[in-house]
């Protein structure tokens, strides 16, 4: 039995169209008739388990979002990343030049990826720019740090494990 459906609430993003979704029965913390989050097709949320995408969350491109996984606030998630549950995505906002928003992913690969400003790429590419643009200056310390927070705090697994 489907959990969500697709509503004709939509919005333009990067060239994309996101859809917002409404429950359509009862599962954890979410009501049937609740609204959630926005998602480009049904391939970004699973049917099964509690998975969810709330508020102004954001999940497209061929990122999923399955298990138990819950992607709220402002998230954007997009990529080939894979949201499977408690571990899969690390956030880190108010940091850097831009005191924007870098969230650290779940691969379907089993690697960490990063989302950050324009910036999306391995977690290895991502602390290569870093140096390349910061140096060793605050911005690099702040990127720095949230780069090793990610790699103890996301749980790598390739997709189908």
């Amino acid at each position: 039995m489907k959990k969500y459906e697709l509503t004709d609430e939509k919005k333009q993003i990067a060239g994309r169209t996101l859809f917002r979704i409404r429950a359509l029965r009862d599962f954890y913390d979410v009501k049937a008739g609740d609204l959630g989050g926005w998602i480009e097709s049904e391939n970004n949320l699973s049917y099964s388990g509690d998975a969810w995408v709330s508020g102004d969350a954001r999940v497209s491109d061929d990122a999923v979002v399955s298990g138990d996984a819950w992607v709220f606030g402002d998230a954007r998630v997009s990529g080939d990343a894979w949201i499977f549950g408690q571990g899969a995505i690390c956030t880190v906002s108010n940091i850097g030049s831009r005191y924007g928003i870098t969230t650290f992913f779940n691969r379907k690969d089993g690697t960490i990826g990063v989302r950050c400003g324009c910036f999306y790429g391995s977690i290895d590419e991502f602390a290569e720019a870093v140096r390349n643009r910061h140096g060793g200056n605050k911005f690099a310390k702040q990127y720095e740090l949230a780069i090793e927070l990610a790699k103890v705090s996301i749980e790598t697994r390739k997709e189908g494990e």
